[in-house]
């Protein structure tokens, strides 16, 4: 009776040690090669996080630890990103938790009170109803971000305000810069109006017909202002660029000098207000201290960032 129970036992153990071995090859996951995950995140990006008309090139991939770390270039600007390896998993950025308290530890974390918002260092002038010029290039990662930030700004501000979202004086992302740069002179010189929800729609989307339709733009008198009056109306801010010493997308000028304020709302609304002279209700606004992503896209980026497009 013994040997019989024994057998059985001896039995169920192996019946079972082979279901194991079953289910795990079949939960196993696929590890990839370098380069598998390199296409893998070419493709996935391309196809799920930038526009059409914006195309990324992973350079190569490295494996730290669990992970594939990712060199990419979008548009000229480099990029690192992770992936897990068996491509299930994308993360657009990472944090070095080592060192990472001690890089931050002189940060002060930026305040849901806009009135505790923290100013810039920079000194700017004040006067009634500041100059506010922020200068950028249309397919910057950082412009763009620079420009989802100060939006929600400029809207609250209103009126009380002289603001202009305003262009560097060279190109950097090719052909597909320069008109779209004519293009967005063209709407914020002549049809003002539309001007902010066509910039609004683009900083998300990237996709400028779907935001000339989305905004209302009157897309024939855009397209012969395009071929007539464009270049002149970026003149004017290619020669102000310069002499305001712009080196990068983006700057932002308050009553003309450069400013180190941005890129979330609350810390722009901080920025600009300390450039009245008696700052208005609207200054007491709350707007989100999350800085925005780069490039096109909604969302917030992991931490702050003053890099820029030079």
């Amino acid at each position: 009776m013994k040997k019989i129970i024994l057998v059985s036992l001896l039995f169920i153990l192996l019946v079972g040690a082979g279901s194991l071995a079953i289910f795990k090859a079949k939960t196993a996951k696929k590890i990839l090669g370098p380069e598998e995950a390199k296409a893998t995140a070419e493709k996935f990006i391309n196809e799920n996080l930038l526009a059409a008309n914006v195309k990324a090139t992973v350079k190569n991939v490295t494996l730290e630890g669990d992970v594939y770390s990712v060199s990419l270039d979008v548009s000229g600007q480099d990029y690192t990103s992770y992936m897990t390896k068996d491509g299930a998993k994308f993360f657009q950025s990472g944090i070095n938790m080592a060192t990472f308290a001690e890089e931050n530890k002189n940060q002060a974390a930026v305040p849901a009170d806009n009135s505790q918002a923290a100013v810039p260092a920079t000194e700017v002038p004040k006067n009634d109803k500041p100059k506010v010029e922020l200068f950028v290039m249309t397919q910057c990662p950082y412009g763009l971000q620079a420009e989802k930030g100060i939006l929600p700004a400029l809207t609250a501000l209103g009126n009380k305000i002289d603001a202009k979202i305003r262009f560097v004086h060279y190109f950097m992302h090719g052909d597909v810069e320069e008109q779209e740069t004519y293009n967005q002179v063209c709407i914020r010189d002549e049809q003002a109006a539309k001007f902010s929800s066509y910039l609004n729609c683009y900083v998300i989307e990237g996709d400028s017909a779907k935001c000339v339709a989305q905004a209302g733009v009157d897309k024939g008198k855009m397209d012969s202002c395009v071929k007539a009056k464009a270049k002149d109306y970026y003149k004017t801010d290619s020669a102000l660029s310069n002499q305001y010493g712009v080196e990068g997308s983006p700057t932002l000028v308050i009553n003309g000098v450069q400013s180190s304020a941005g890129r979330d709302a609350a810390g722009y609304l901080a920025g600009i207000c300390a450039a009245f002279n008696n700052a208005p209700a609207e200054c007491s606004q709350q707007l989100s201290g999350a800085a925005p992503s780069a490039g096109f896209g909604a969302g917030s980026s992991a931490g702050a960032s003053d890099a820029s497009c030079q």
